[in-house]
C-alpha cells in the first residue's frame, strides 16, 4: 500500500511542489491542509505528516501529532532559538525529521562545512551569505542557521559571536566573531554562500537552487525513511547516511 502523505501548508509554494513530486514518487497526498482546515480529518486519511505551513502554527501540530502517534516531517523555519529548544522537546515523542533544508547537496554542503570550519582555525574568518525571494517573511533562512550553527559548534562559540550585517564604525573584525548576511529579492529560491577568508587566500562553498522540486523530493524521501524509525528527533544527515 503506498504511504499517505498529508501536505501542512497546501497553499504555499511548498505545498505545491510536494503535491506535484508525490505522484513521481510513487506516494499518495492523503490529505491537503492549510489554515483553517480540518486537521483531524487530515491526520485521520494519512500515515506521514509533511510540514511547511507557519511558525505560529508547529506547536498545535506537533500536539495533534503525538495524540494521534503520527510521524512528522518539518520544514517550517522562523522559529526563535526559546521556542525551537521547547518544540524539539515536543517532536522526540514521535518519528520526527527536522531541517531547514531538504536539499540532498545542501545537506553535503553542512558536512563540508563542518570539516572545512574543523581544519581551517581562527585566522579563517567565517561568513555566510544567503539571498532568497522578495516573499520571504524570516531572516536568516533556516538554512543559514543550520550553517551558522555548525560553524559555531566547531569552534566552540556561542550565539554571541554572530554578527547580523555591519553598520557604521564597527572597529577591526574579530576573531571569534561569525557574520551572517541575509539578501533578499527578485524570485531567488534559495542561494547560500559559506566564506573562509585567511590573509593570502579564502574557501567558498556554494550551493544555489533554481527549483523547488530539490526540497519537496528531499521532503519526501524523508517522510519514507522516518516512518520506519523509532521516536526521536532526526535530520537529513541521518536520512541521508551522512553521520
Amino acid at each position: 500500500m503506498a504511504l499517505r502523505i498529508l501536505i501542512n501548508g497546501a497553499k504555499g509554494r511548498m505545498g505545491h511542489a510536494l503535491s506535484a513530486a508525490a505522484g513521481d514518487l510513487g506516494l499518495v497526498v492523503g490529505a491537503m491542509v492549510d489554515a483553517g482546515d480540518d486537521l483531524a480529518t487530515g491526520l485521520a486519511q494519512s500515515d506521514v505528516i509533511v510540514d511547511f505551513s507557519s511558525a505560529h502554527a508547529t506547536k498545535a501540530l506537533l500536539e495533534q501529532a503525538i495524540a494521534r502517534q503520527k510521524p512528522i516531517v518539518i520544514g517550517t523555519t522562523g522559529h526563535s532559538a526559546a521556542e525551537k529548544k521547547e518544540l524539539v522537546a515536543l517532536a522526540g515523542k514521535v518519528p520526527c525529521v527536522w531541517t531547514g533544508n531538504f536539499s540532498v547537496a545542501v545537506n553535503l554542503l553542512f558536512a563540508l562545512t563542518r570539516r572545512a570550519a574543523a581544519v581551517l582555525g581562527s585566522d579563517y574568518d567565517a561568513e555566510v551569505v544567503e539571498m532568497h525571494h522578495r516573499f520571504k517573511k524570516d531572516a536568516p533562512s533556516g538554512t543559514a542557521a543550520r550553517l551558522l550553527e555548525i560553524i559555531l559548534e566547531e569552534r566552540k562559540l556561542t550565539t554571541q559571536a554572530l554578527r547580523h550585517g555591519r553598520q557604521g564604525i564597527t572597529g577591526e573584525r574579530t576573531p571569534t566573531e561569525v557574520g551572517i548576511h541575509a539578501l533578499r529579492g527578485g524570485d531567488v529560491v534559495g542561494d547560500h554562500t559559506v566564506i573562509f577568508a585567511a590573509l593570502g587566500e579564502r574557501l567558498e562553498l556554494t550551493h544555489r537552487a533554481s527549483d523547488r522540486a530539490i526540497f519537496a523530493r528531499g521532503a519526501l524521501r524523508a517522510a519514507q525513511w522516518v516512518v520506519k524509525q523509532p521516536p526521536g528527533v532526526y535530520d537529513m544527515q541521518d536520512v541521508l547516511g551522512l553521520k
